[in-house]
């Protein structure tokens, strides 16, 4: 056996919290890899209307979730649409209301607001209620504690916590975490994930190479 089926909604019977997001979220501007999940006690059925905030098509944005992330209950990514015009003197969205307010908005002003995609790499832990601004990037290997506010990218295999998020400690030292990352191992096959899955779980580095 090669471990479980990727496109499964659910993989752990009698355990329905518990749901792969590739085969959840249909969302055009959502990117999810194989593996990842998300585990919520009301299910993870709803993760992009519940977890993913101000989402919308028009403006652009994606969020890109790699392969083997583990994201905890209430976990929340909040996209570009909820950003203001700062360049005036007030931050309030006048023309959104209309009779007479949008005129003269420069959705340019709005626009330079916009900062990218947010993106989470591979195998990146993210704990329960941590709250992902937009346009950060995740590192390969991270972990983000709960309760986080994550405002600006997180080094590879790093582990952040606090509002704003800032580094406590790097998992592994420097070369280690070179090493791992020409690994690579979430883009491996299947059956060769399944061969050195101990390697992975021991933290056997030497192995690891050895079948790359």
């Amino acid at each position: 056996m090669d471990g479980p089926n990727p496109a499964i909604k659910h993989p752990i019977p009698l355990h329905p919290r518990v749901g792969f997001l590739k085969s959840l979220v249909t969302a055009e501007n959502i990117e999810i890899g194989d593996y990842t999940y998300y585990d919520d006690p009301d299910g993870p059925d709803r993760f992009a209307e519940k977890c993913v905030l101000h989402h919308y098509p028009f403006i652009g944005d994606k969020l890109i979730i790699g392969r083997f992330c583990a994201i905890a209950e209430g976990a929340r990514f909040i996209m570009n649409g909820a950003n203001h015009a700062m360049s005036g003197f007030s931050t309030y969205p006048f023309n959104i209301f209309g009779h007479g307010w949008e005129e003269g908005f420069d959705p340019r002003t709005w626009a330079k607001e916009n900062r990218g995609n947010t993106v989470v790499s591979n195998d990146v832990w993210i704990g329960m209620e941590a709250l992902i601004l937009p346009g950060v990037t995740i590192g390969d290997g991270a972990i983000v504690a709960a309760k986080s506010v994550v405002t600006h990218d997180v080094p590879d295999y790093a582990i952040v916590a606090g509002n704003p998020a800032k580094v406590v400690k790097l998992r592994y030292d420097r070369m280690t975490i070179k090493r791992l990352l020409a690994i690579a191992w979430w883009n491996w096959p299947a059956d060769k994930l399944t061969r050195n899955l101990d390697a992975i779980r021991g933290a056997d580095i030497d192995r690891l190479e050895a079948a790359v």
